[in-house]
């Protein structure tokens, strides 16, 4: 059998990939430049090449590139630490059979180079290129996932519908289709199709002849004549009524329509893109949208993710949003600390993105400091609220609300004793040993606890007592007690096993054992 070809000039990644393919019995030879794989290209080919994007000299991509030329039936995948879609649809460009993201999961990495070991065997290896976009950002997995869908999709006119909730970037990734597509030279047209009125949706889509209704004093051009030859991108389609759903789908059907008054059939030439935030399966079940519509439109489904589903995007997310803002208003760039990006990751953001950017712009304009804290987020962001503003109008990322006064008269929460629970236990990096925190002591309930409303209050409160206690490595200690719980937590929800509890916390299986050794966490009572 031929090997497989590891290109990186990280010698860990090397040797690390070695072992794991040379463990499935298959040859394996590695290499620390692209120079080095074209030179010994000229004398033979490998099963499957495995290379890093971003290396010394000649790059992945452009190795990528001149592999293609050469040996067009070589399945290469592209391994990159820089998870974005700039990287993904450039690898797809370039026809890569897939894309692999640092840190990345070991057995999960040997599936897939087995998987491109069984497709060049068969020889089902194809291109599918793409293009960059930038406005899109994300290296959560399952952004991961949108972003090879749009490598995949962009040499096609296939119908897409994107599902997703409110604020969660559906038109970007239409743009992003139409922006890397055989079309994108010619117009993006979106049309929110619940924001007009119903009597006006028909002749905003299909334009219509002078005199066909009152106040129609000169012909007009739809959204559809508006996109030919491009995009028409419908939002919300959830939303549009029931004689119109009908329309659009003679038009999906046979590429053709009339505008309103019209007698003459015009033809489309358009790609569509649909999106909704609303369960479409239901709405077909209830009666209230065509089935035949929903499959003509359902040819391919792309699920974006909500944004508390990934927290860790926030922190670049939120980079990217308060450097707009700040070039917008003409100020300089302001920084969150750790704990007020801790808190924005904990928030569930029902917005979404939109949420998030609309939050950055208030942090712009009212946080005092340049470092802010989380005293400084905006109220509705805040773990809690302190008693003395219980009554007062907030002023708010979303605007002015109000909020009555809650009853506390009867409040109790835990409170967690960080001092007494601890035990003599090995020290971890930066912490003194026979101060190692543990966490398995239960919380002391006390009805002299301050009222709070979050565990992130909670963890302020315990911060303030122990650095006024002259407690040292004080952030050693929260850190190591919060790593130490969350990798409990999740290695009970899955029963021990440990590469399911490092996929759910979105680490590496090599990170998540490192920290089970150098925390002493305990996992024989959690299988």
């Amino acid at each position: 059998m031929r090997p497989i070809w590891v290109v990186d000039d990280d010698h860990s990644i090397r040797w690390v990939l070695q072992k794991a393919i040379s463990r499935e019995g298959i040859p394996c030879e590695i290499f620390a430049s692209a120079a080095e794989v074209l030179s010994r290209l000229d004398q033979e080919t490998p099963q499957v090449l495995v290379s890093d994007i971003r290396m010394p000299g000649q790059s992945g991509l452009n190795l990528l590139n001149k592999v293609r030329e050469s040996h067009p039936d070589l399945p290469v995948i592209i391994m990159t630490a820089y998870s974005d879609l700039d990287s993904a649809v450039a690898a797809f460009q370039g026809g890569a059979f897939e894309y692999l993201p640092k840190p990345f999961d070991i057995e999960k990495a040997v599936e897939l180079i087995l998987r491109a070991v069984r497709e060049s065997q068969t020889e089902t290896f194809s291109e599918e290129p793409a293009e960059a976009a930038q406005e899109i950002l994300g290296q959560a997995p399952a952004m991961q996932e949108v972003f090879r869908a749009i490598g995949r999709l962009s040499q096609s006119n296939v119908t897409v519908l994107i599902t997703g909730e409110s604020g969660s970037g559906k038109e970007l990734v239409a743009r992003a289709l139409h922006r890397h597509s055989p079309r994108a030279s010619q117009p993006f047209i979106a049309l929110n199709t619940a924001a007009i009125p119903k009597d006006l949706l028909e002749s905003e889509l299909f334009g219509h002849e002078r005199g066909s209704f009152t106040g129609a004093q000169a012909q007009r051009r739809g959204r559809f004549e508006q996109a030919e030859g491009g995009t028409l991108f419908l939002d919300e389609i959830g939303d549009m009524p029931a004689e119109l759903q009908t329309r659009l789908l003679r038009v999906l059907s046979d590429g053709h329509f009339y505008r309103v008054g019209g007698q003459q059939p015009i033809k489309a030439n358009v790609r569509v893109i649909a999106a909704t935030h609303q369960n479409l399966d239901e709405r077909v079940k209830q009666g209230l949208f065509r089935e035949d519509l929903y499959h003509r439109l359902n040819v391919i489904r792309l699920r974006l993710p909500p944004l508390r589903e990934r927290p860790e995007d926030i922190p670049l997310l939120v980079r990217h949003f308060l450097s707009v803002s700040a070039k917008e208003l003409g100020t300089e760039t302001k920084r969150l600390s750790d704990s007020a990006l801790l808190s924005l990751q904990s928030f569930p953001f029902p917005g979404n993105v939109r949420q998030l950017e609309n939050v950055c712009r208030w942090i712009t304009v009212m946080a005092p400091a340049q470092l802010v804290e989380v005293r400084d987020l905006p109220p509705e962001i805040k773990p809690g609220l302190s008693s003395g503003s219980l009554h007062e109008p907030l002023v708010t990322a979303r605007g002015v609300e109000s909020h009555p006064a809650p009853d506390v008269s009867a409040t109790w929460i835990p409170e967690v004793d960080f001092a007494a629970n601890t035990a003599s236990q090995p020290g971890v990096s930066g912490y003194s040993a026979g101060r190692y925190p543990v966490v398995d002591a239960l919380p002391v309930m006390t009805a002299a606890t301050p009222v709070v409303s979050g565990w992130l209050d909670l963890l302020f409160v315990e911060a303030e007592k122990a650095l006024e206690r002259g407690e040292p490595h004080v952030m050693d200690m929260l850190t190591a007690q919060f790593e130490t719980t969350v990798i409990q937590a999740a290695l009970k929800a899955t029963h021990g096993k440990r590469i399911e509890a490092a996929q759910r916390l979105g680490i590496g299986r090599n990170t998540i054992t490192r920290k089970i050794q150098d925390l002493h966490i305990d996992v024989k009572d959690l299988d």
